[in-house]
């Protein structure tokens, strides 16, 4: 039986960096998918802390908020930096990926049709941030020299960044990361889990926008 489990819509949505981090970490995990009849029947919601998925659950602890759930499973599974001053660091940019990720959402499911142009001239600026510190640490991953929840939560919005027609995520203009997406893409437990249908037959967003 596996020890853990996410209970979530039939989307990579807000579950990806997590299962991509359990993948990686030669974990396994059981998946209860929730239609949308079953979310609006309100039970599941009103159960939830926050009446939001996904939830995670690890034998009798139950917790829910994505970012959170990360932390959780970086401390179990020793991807939360070395020492406190790699923590910080971390908690840092994983707050920037957040405020990136929120961009591509509302970009998503409020103006795909009107912003897209706009916010893929403005992504270089956004992403420049993230190349910069690669290029400073110098190990290919965001903190330290072994991978971290920033690095899954990076890779996670890198990922569903690189299916928008146009995306400037890539070569010259942020060698950094590329090298990273390079990095991530080709550990062998990431790969075999980028490759499979659990992964691939997944869809990416709620609405069919990508």
């Amino acid at each position: 039986m596996p020890p853990y489990t996410i209970t979530y819509f039939p989307v990579q949505g807000r579950c990806k960096a997590m299962r991509i981090l359990l993948a990686d970490m030669g974990q396994q995990w059981k998946e209860k998918v929730v239609t949308m009849d079953d979310w609006t029947q309100g039970d599941l919601k009103a159960s939830c802390a926050f009446g939001q998925l996904p939830k995670f659950e690890d034998g009798d602890l139950a917790l829910y908020q994505s970012n959170a759930i990360l932390r959780y499973l970086g401390r179990q599974h020793g991807a939360y930096g070395s020492n406190n001053k790699e923590a910080a660091l971390i908690d840092m940019l994983m707050d920037g990926v957040e405020d990136l990720r929120l961009k591509y959402v509302k970009l998503i499911y409020e103006e795909y049709d009107t912003g897209k142009e706009q916010y893929l001239k403005e992504l270089p600026s956004h992403l420049s941030k993230f190349d910069a510190v690669l290029q400073a640490n110098k190990t290919g991953f965001l903190v330290g020299d072994k991978v971290s929840i920033a690095d899954y939560s990076l890779f996670d919005v890198m990922l569903s960044h690189s299916v928008l027609s146009g995306c400037s995520c890539k070569g010259d203009k942020c060698p950094g990361m590329k090298a990273f997406m390079e990095k991530m893409s080709s550990r062998p437990k990431i790969k075999e889990y980028l490759e499979s249908d659990a992964y691939k037959k997944v869809p990416l967003n709620g609405n069919g926008k990508q």
